[in-house]
């Protein structure tokens, strides 16, 4: 996948400014697609130049004027020849692994300090997923959202990020524990 193709993604229910785009980026997509504000403007920019997007100007009388976007019939096309092509598997790409994978032959106090703060970064952000998914379900009862909620893309989206902050959490606080076990062991001999 592109970012083009998350960009697109995230403007299909509205019109967005850039800076309303990278906070539905930073909010939602960011669980499965991580860009910089000035990826997402530069992408903006291309899409529009390809048709993909359309922007229109906003005239603001205390503020600045700002560009509104759109996806347009080109950028749904491309959209739906994007899915129907088959997904690459993804793979874990992460630098606390290459520590945890050297744990055997480091001090590992500042390895099990770097575990306890990603372990209370995904309890947060598992959070947020909770309430965006409240949110997004409108009082709904899960099951019933699922079956006739307007939008169920972004919420199946929400509910897989929220399901690997959960799992970061359990594995980052299990993995933490079993270092401090090993050190506490070690200490004793």
């Amino acid at each position: 996948m592109a970012l083009r193709h998350a960009v697109l993604a995230a403007l299909l229910d509205e019109e967005l400014s850039g800076y309303q785009l990278t906070k539905a980026f930073a909010l939602g997509v960011a669980n499965f697609w991580h860009a910089l504000p000035q990826q997402l403007y530069a992408e903006l920019a291309k899409l529009e130049q390809e048709g993909l997007v359309a922007g229109r100007e906003v005239v603001q009388e205390t503020r600045p004027n700002k560009r509104l976007f759109r996806v347009t019939p080109d950028g749904l096309g491309e959209l739906e020849h994007f899915a129907a092509t088959a997904a690459k598997p993804s793979f874990i790409r992460d630098d606390l692994l290459v520590k945890v994978q050297a744990a055997d032959r480091l001090d590992t106090g500042a390895l099990v300090g770097e575990l306890t703060e990603r372990a209370a970064f995904a309890a947060a952000k598992a959070e947020l997923f909770e309430n965006l998914l409240r949110s997004l379900r409108g009082g709904l009862p899960e099951e019933e959202f699922l079956r006739v909620g307007e939008r169920v893309g972004p919420y199946l989206t929400c509910r897989r990020g929220l399901e690997f902050e959960r799992a970061n959490h359990e594995w980052c606080r299990a993995t933490a524990n079993v270092l401090r076990e090993r050190e506490a062991a070690r200490a004793r001999r």
